[in-house]
Formats: structure tokens, C-alpha cells, sequence
């Protein structure tokens, strides 16, 4: 998916122009030497995204008149990563291109670049990304990796050893991702609290569920939009009682204070709908109003507090399926006669574009997860049998859908409430929480643990929670959790 366009050229492929300096270059363009390979690069793109070159035109020197600059801190094959990046390409990279890409951005600061390197760590690369960031002090790729080896740190314990001390230690010092849920709940009152009104997490080292929270009284669970988004969690909307009244203002909590506050809801009262946390604000998408369905969608910015209309979907939607992979939104929309479209919403544009449609036969329900370039679509099993989920598997990079192997659910747990954490995907029941370790051609179970002993629909999500005394956190049974509070938390090394 192109968004600008540049020109590569070898110097050996095309001599007249190396020849003859300006002959065969378009106008406002620079040629870029590196080593014997040479490129033809619109200045604008340079000036716009990277901090070096944004400097030496600006800087009145005599380097900044020229035509051509030749680069030698910087290789061929992480400059090639640059400019495909910033063509809008979004590829899947080698060691070598790791390497030399996270070198390109370090020399020549891009910002761009450097996203996309966070937003392809994955188990096979992390410590490569982590040990070469801290090399070149690229911090934020540096950070970024290291968040994601600590939620894997059990399984990568050995190599992570093999690393320098103080990269050991920085790891360490992370809190890693715990797997969250809440349920639907009505709003309460001060009087008569319901105590099942809580947000709770999952205890792994003990196997078991404990309450984080409880729920502000005016909150509604109901129907609502639930989402984490820079380590806070909202909740959008939702329903008050049988009537579907919406609750119009927004709240959040932020663990590091223990804290909840309200924001403004979104512009269209809407329940029934999709909330996504992505890169600094919130998406509702589609869902109902006055029993109609929506294909409005809103993103609410968090850095100015306000709610404004992007593109709508393609068609009007409740409860739309919904996963992010490599930073970028995938939604999964019911077409009928056995027929889902996956569409992306390209934020550069403010567009939905199809991606592909997956042709099967369908009961009751869909749910998507993203697992590295890999979409997982989730569909109810055989004859219709909601307790069972099959699955497949549309990886991004080669466009292909394979059909995985075997059926999930019944006592392990239904896949609809999946959420993926490095390697694993964790989902539950009233009976059991399964984690899976997410293979080749399958989800292999990998441990079982209390489940999640709450009626109703559940909402699941991963956070980042500050360490507190396993004495404060109350333990979630069947007669409803216990009633103490956090007490005072500890600032997060975030």
C-alpha cells in the first residue's frame, strides 16, 4: 500500500545520468550514494521525515546546494528499509535489514522508521532489537523492545542472560502485561454498591483471579465500549437498564494512581459497539442507537479531550470484530452467505480499504486476533455448535489464508474472549483460563488456571499494573470479590 513514491537507481544501471550530473533526475530531487549504489529521492520526503536531512537544508551550507550527498555511516539495506517505509510500505525485515535499519534511523533520525521497528518486534527478533537499539541509542525502539521481552520473559529467560548486565536490569526493572476482565454491569448507586462491579486481573504466579478496582457507580459495563490505550482503561458509553438509555459520559482509570475520571463521551450516543485504543485515541466504531444500527465512527484524542467523525464503515454495524497487527486496524464484517470482508482503515487517507474476504460458513459468532503479521479469524464450530470454535489464519505479508488445525473450546474456554500476549493467547470461562501457545499450524494449550466465575458478557484486555502486597488485592469467588481497595500505589517504571 503506497502513500508517497520515490525512485531507486542504481548508478551502474543508469551511467548516462551519473554521467551527466542533473540529466534524469526530477526536479526538487537529490541523489543519495551509499557504497556503489545510488538513489533518487524527492527532497520534500527527506526534509519532511528525517531529522538529518531536515537540518543540512536548512542549515545554508554549501552540502545543502548540492545534488548529490554521499551518506557513509549508513547502509544500502537499512536505507532501502527507510525509503520503503516512508512510501508506505510496512515490511517484514531480516536480521541484516534489522541492523542496518535501526543504524539508518540512529544517523539519520526517523522517527517513521523507528515506529515501524517497534511495531515488528516479535520472539524471533526482540533481542536483536533490543541489544542493537541500545548500541546506537535508539531509546524509544530500545524501551519499546524490552516491554515486549519482559511479557515473554519466562519463555526467553536463557537468552536473556546472554545479554550485558544492565540490559538484564533494565528488563527487569519493566512490569510485565496481566491479562484483565471485567463484566457487564449496570450502573449502581452509593447506597446499594454492587460489589461484583469490579475490574479484575489475573494472578499467575497463583492461578487465580483478584479485583484491581471497582467500578465508579454511574459506569455502565452494558453494552459499552471497553478499551486500554496508553496503559489507561475507558469505558465508552453503555447502556443504564432495559431501556437503553446511554450513558453519556466516558470514565477512566489510570492504575498508576488508582485512580478513575471522567471524559466526555462520544458525539454519537452509540452502545453495541467496537472501542479501539490506538496510537494516541480512541475509535467507536459502528454499534446502535434506538435499536439502529451505526456505521458512524469517531476517534476521541486524547491530547486535546475532544471527539471528531472519520470515515464511516462500509456498512451499518453492531459489535464489529476487531484486531490491531503491526499497528495497523483490521476489522472483520459479516457479509452473508457464508462471506466476511477484512478491511483496514488507513488513517493517512481516512479510509476503509478491503483487504480480503474469507468465504466459509458461519453460526454465531466472530472474533479476531493478531498474532505477528497474522490475523486469526475465530467462527463458532460444526453444526452450528457455539461451544466450539475453529479457526483461520490470513497472514498480511503473503496475502494467503490457511485453515488451522483443530477445533477450540467447551471446557477450555471459548476463543471469542481471545487476547494475545507475545507468543500466547489467554481466554476464559466460568470454569477454566487457558493460556495457548500460538504454533506453526495451531494453538497448543499451554497451562490451565481458575476461571473466571462471573455470568453475563465479559470484556478482556491486557494492562500494565503497578506492584502492590498480594494482602491488597481481593480474590475474586463465587459469592462476589472481596471488599478491600488498593491501597496507595508505588509510581510505575513505565
Amino acid at each position: 500500500m503506497k502513500i508517497q513514491s520515490f525512485e531507486v537507481m542504481e548508478s551502474n544501471s543508469c551511467p548516462s545520468s551519473s554521467q551527466q550530473p542533473g540529466h534524469g533526475k526530477p526536479p526538487d530531487s537529490l541523489r543519495v550514494s551509499i557504497a556503489d549504489r545510488s538513489f533518487t529521492v524527492d527532497k520534500s520526503l527527506l526534509s519532511e521525515n528525517c531529522e538529518y536531512f531536515r537540518a543540512l537544508f536548512q542549515s545554508g551550507m554549501r552540502e545543502c546546494q548540492q545534488e548529490e550527498v554521499h551518506l557513509q555511516c549508513v547502509g544500502v539495506l537499512g536505507f532501502v528499509v527507510m525509503l520503503r517505509v516512508l512510501g508506505g510500505e510496512r515490511p517484514t525485515l531480516s536480521s541484516d535489514q534489522i541492523v542496518e535499519a535501526i543504524e539508518c534511523t540512529a544517523f539519520l533520525q526517523v522517527p517513521a522508521l523507528t515506529k515501524h521497528l517497534i511495531h515488528i518486534v516479535n520472539s524471533e527478533n526482540c533481542l536483536l532489537m533490543y541489544h542493537t537499539a541500545a548500541t546506537y541509542g535508539v531509546w524509544e525502539l530500545y524501551h519499546g523492545s524490552a516491554l515486549f521481552i519482559r511479557d515473554m520473559y519466562s519463555d526467553l529467560k536463557e537468552e536473556v542472560h546472554s545479554l550485558p548486565n544492565r540490559l538484564v536490569e533494565y528488563i527487569e526493572s519493566l512490569l510485565p502485561s496481566s491479562y484483565m476482565a471485567v463484566c457487564s454491569h449496570s450502573p449502581s448507586t452509593e447506597r446499594l454498591q454492587d460489589l461484583q462491579r469490579t475490574v479484575c486481573h489475573l494472578d499467575e504466579d497463583h492461578s487465580e483471579w483478584k479485583v484491581l478496582t471497582h467500578l465508579p457507580v454511574s459506569t455502565s459495563t452494558t453494552m459499552a465500549g471497553v478499551a486500554v490505550l496508553d496503559n489507561k482503561l475507558y469505558i465508552i458509553g453503555g447502556v443504564q437498564d432495559v431501556s437503553k438509555k446511554v450513558v453519556e459520559s466516558g470514565f477512566c482509570y489510570d492504575p498508576a494512581a488508582n485512580t478513575w475520571s471522567t471524559i466526555c463521551g462520544s458525539q454519537q450516543l452509540r452502545y453495541n459497539f467496537t472501542l479501539i485504543g490506538h496510537d494516541g485515541g480512541l475509535y467507536a466504531i459502528g454499534g446502535e442507537f434506538n435499536m439502529k444500527a451505526l456505521s458512524s465512527v469517531e476517534r476521541y484524542s486524547v491530547s486535546t479531550g475532544s471527539w471528531r467523525f472519520v470515515a464511516p464503515l462500509p456498512c451499518p454495524t453492531a459489535l464489529v470484530v476487531s484486531a490491531v497487527a503491526m499497528n495497523r486496524i483490521f476489522i472483520c464484517l459479516w457479509r452473508g452467505k457464508g462471506a466476511s470482508d477484512i478491511h483496514e482503515y488507513v488513517y493517512e487517507w481516512d479510509q476503509w480499504v478491503l483487504v480480503t474476504t474469507l468465504i466459509r460458513e458461519h453460526s454465531y459468532g466472530l472474533h479476531m486476533v493478531a498474532h505477528k503479521d497474522n490475523l486469526y479469524v475465530m467462527r463458532n464450530g460444526p453444526c452450528d455448535d457455539f461451544l466450539l470454535c475453529v479457526m483461520d489464519c490470513y497472514n498480511l505479508s503473503s496475502g494467503q489464508w490457511t485453515a488451522m488445525a483443530g477445533q477450540y473450546g467447551n471446557s477450555k474456554g471459548s476463543l471469542l474472549t481471545a487476547v494475545g500476549r507475545g507468543d500466547s493467547v489467554f481466554t476464559l470461562s466460568r470454569q477454566v483460563t487457558t493460556e495457548y501457545s500460538v504454533e506453526e499450524d495451531k494453538w497448543r494449550v499451554k497451562r490451565e488456571m481458575e476461571g473466571f466465575g462471573r455470568i453475563g458478557s465479559i470484556y478482556t484486555f491486557l494492562m500494565r499494573l503497578p506492584q502492590a502486597p498480594v494482602s491488597t488485592m481481593g480474590k475474586v469467588c463465587g459469592s462476589g470479590p472481596d471488599r478491600q481497595r488498593l491501597p496507595q500505589i508505588l509510581p510505575m517504571l513505565w
